[in-house]
């Protein structure tokens, strides 16, 4: 052993832990378990009950050594790993009780998964309470999407399907003038979702983020039964420094303005870089559908600016796995694991967001014939698709959320498929397979071969860290697409309700056979819930903004009542007879006033004299007309009551709804009162 490894077996010794060397000529490993006496469970329990903030709770098993120099020496290649061992009976029970696939539409034994510690415990309490409540919204959704089937047989579908007006080409160059008839199938999958039935969903989904208020609830009866409801994590810090070194100093508090002020440029530097990268997929789309406009193939020039739209989606989701791995990097230098929460989601947010908004609140906001907008002065920005800007942001999600979740859980299951192969049955020999653990438990240890045979078996496993269950909840940004933006795509809470029900077993298995052991960790309550309660708020807003900004809604809204044949208030069945024309404004293309070249004109019966466009302006002179003012006054009337209602109904009902049942918090009090009594 090197000197280093010698003094580390010191100090372990000087702090009262048994250190049995055993080494294992196969393979060369030396392998050194440290068992705690009972003395130490003795002091940590005694200090737990006597602090101020852990309500007597003195339930923890393990109890963290000191580990400053075991990192050292991991550092230095003198130890490979450290881990704790797994039980064997509790593994056995969580495999046929939570651990396997046949279990996907059971509860989850929630008590029994406190084996690996309050903190992944409420994880998964916290999974499957959310799966639980998604499926609501996954049947309304469904409704809600087929519910546009009901408007395939209304006016403003058959006009487009049955229009003989030629539009504007929607780039440069490559692009031809097209018939708005074209988009006929288009039109009616836009249908699917962005119609009536989407605003009463994006209230409802609004209404259900209160669910956060009644997880408080359900989370609290499970914090009462474990006795963490007044834990604090500072107070049993600094309990097991104490405990494992009765002369250790306190680290104290510190605040530096500087390097405050420092993170705060590097994270806002983090941001802008993220942002520039959602510019880049702007350009990339423009581009892209540029070539494609040129290329030979018919159908895929015609539909140029889809297939770009959906190239700059699977591009947007290479982004985001790159930069995932580059936004941990950052966070982590940045910051403690304390604030690498806050900070790895925003950037995360951003990462994904980004694009989606400038596809949801800016894409199309390009001028008119004559006077586009461009990039750099050449290349002119993208528009919206010809059923609307909805269609776009459906297709950026479909592919990002699909290949998100598909690509992930494929990965996590051919690496479960690849450790099950690799496993092979052992079996104790015949006299350690008689005893049980109760056996264990008081003092009865397995034979040497037997124990190095479960060592070896728990080495295998694949590692874990403080970061491990950090990763499975930043995979619930999902949370963010189930009600961010989910006016433009309602099956966005059937997806996420199919991948979590996957994603509970499949994280089970990997836990529970796959992973060695997590240092089991107290907590009362998830480090995202914050977070999650912001994203809640940000829901309604968005939502707000894609009903009233980026869909049809107000437009339609507006031409029934203020320009339609009803306008006048008699009540018929042809109040949208005549809106798609209504929507259209005509641009002049003959002489000076074409824009287009000649090869850009040719249409299937020659060229025609005038051309279309969607906006609302004039013939003339290209001003905008007073009805896009009187709907531009509309958007954000309904936005502001949109939010400004929902909202205000969310905070009521959070008022409304106590935190904890009345229940759980008279078993506190008459727990705690019958403590004291027993302390007098």
């Amino acid at each position: 052993p090197s000197i280093e490894l010698l003094e580390f077996m010191g100090v372990v010794r000087e702090n009262g832990n048994e250190l049995p060397p055993v080494k294992i000529i196969d393979d060369d490993l030396i392998f050194y378990g440290i068992q705690a006496p009972k003395e130490i469970f003795e002091k940590y329990r005694y200090l737990l009950k006597v602090s101020d903030a852990c309500n007597w709770s003195s339930d923890q098993n393990i109890v963290p050594l000191s580990t400053e120099g075991l990192r050292d020496l991991m550092k230095m290649k003198v130890f490979e790993a450290r881990f704790c061992l797994h039980e064997k009976k509790k593994q056995r029970e969580l495999k046929e009780s939570w651990a396997r696939w046949t279990a996907c539409l059971q509860g989850q034994p929630i008590t029994a998964v406190n084996y690996f510690g309050e903190k992944v415990a409420l994880y998964y309490l916290w999974l499957g309470w959310y799966t639980y409540l998604l499926i609501a919204p996954a049947l309304i959704g469904i409704v809600v999407f087929l519910y546009g089937l009901s408007f395939f047989s209304t006016s403003p579908l058959k006009e487009v399907c049955e229009a003989d007006t030629v539009m504007c080409p929607l780039c440069d160059k490559g692009c031809k003038v097209w018939r708005l008839s074209d988009t006929c199938s288009y039109a009616k999958v836009s249908l699917l979702f962005d119609n009536n039935g989407t605003v009463l969903f994006a209230m409802f989904m609004a209404v259900w983020t209160l669910f956060l208020e009644f997880w408080k609830r359900h989370r609290a009866s499970y914090v009462c039964e474990w006795k963490v409801s007044d834990w604090s994590e500072e107070e049993e810090e600094l309990i097991l420094e104490i405990v494992n070194n009765a002369h250790c100093e306190p680290k104290e508090f510190r605040h530096s303005y500087l390097r405050s002020t420092l993170v705060l440029i590097c994270v806002t530097v983090m941001i802008l870089v993220i942002i520039g990268l959602t510019h880049a997929l702007v350009v990339f789309r423009v581009i892209a559908a540029g070539f494609l406009a040129k290329e030979s193939w018919e159908f895929l020039s015609n539909h140029s600016n889809t297939g770009a739209m959906m190239l700059g989606a699977v591009m947007h989701y290479l982004i985001i796995t790159v930069m995932t791995r580059v936004n941990r990097i950052v966070a982590m230098k940045l910051c403690g694991i304390k604030s690498f929460t806050v900070k790895m989601f925003t950037f995360q947010f951003f990462t994904y967001f980004s694009s989606l908004f400038y596809v949801a609140f800016f894409l199309g906001i390009n001028g008119h014939p004559g006077d586009y907008v461009r990039i750099a002065g050449k290349w002119r920005l993208e528009e919206c698709h010809p059923s609307g800007c909805l269609t776009d942001l459906f297709i950026q999600m479909t592919i990002i959320m699909v290949l998100k979740q598909t690509i992930s859980n494929v990965f996590e299951f051919t690496g479960f498929l690849k450790r099950r192969r690799a496993q092979k049955l052992q079996r104790k020999c015949a006299h350690c397979y008689l005893k049980d653990d109760s056996e264990l438990k008081n003092g009865s240890e397995l034979c040497e071969n037997c124990k190095l045979r479960d060592w070896h078996n728990n080495y295998r496993l694949n590692d874990v860290d403080s970061f491990s269950l950090f990763n499975e909840f930043l995979e619930m940004i999902q949370f963010s697409f189930t009600t961010i933006f989910v006016a433009a795509f309602p099956l966005a809470p059937l997806l996420a309700l199919i991948n979590n029900v996957i994603e509970i077993r499949l994280d089970a298995i990997k836990m529970v056979t796959l992973e060695r052991r997590m240092v089991p960790k107290k907590t009362n309550d998830i480090v995202w819930m914050d977070i999650l309660e912001a994203v809640g708020v940000l829901a309604v807003i968005a939502n707000g903004l894609v009903i009233g900004v980026s869909s049809d809604f107000i437009p339609r809204l507006v031409y029934r009542y203020r320009y339609g044949p009803c306008a006048n208030g008699t009540a018929t069945d042809i109040c949208m007879v005549g809106y798609i024309n209504n929507t259209l404004s005509i641009a002049q293309m003959n002489g000076k006033n074409n824009t287009f070249p000649s090869t850009q004109m040719i249409t299937s019966t020659g060229l025609n004299v005038t051309y279309c466009y969607k906006d609302y302006r004039s013939s003339e002179d290209y001003s905008l007309t007073p009805q896009f003012w009187l709907i531009l006054a509309v958007r954000f009337a309904f936005v502001i009551l949109f939010e400004h209602v929902l909202v205000i109904c969310k905070f009521i009902a959070a008022w409304f709804v106590p935190s904890a049942p009345m229940q759980v918090k008279n078993d506190r009090l008459f727990d705690k009162l019958k403590r004291l009594k027993e302390e007098l």
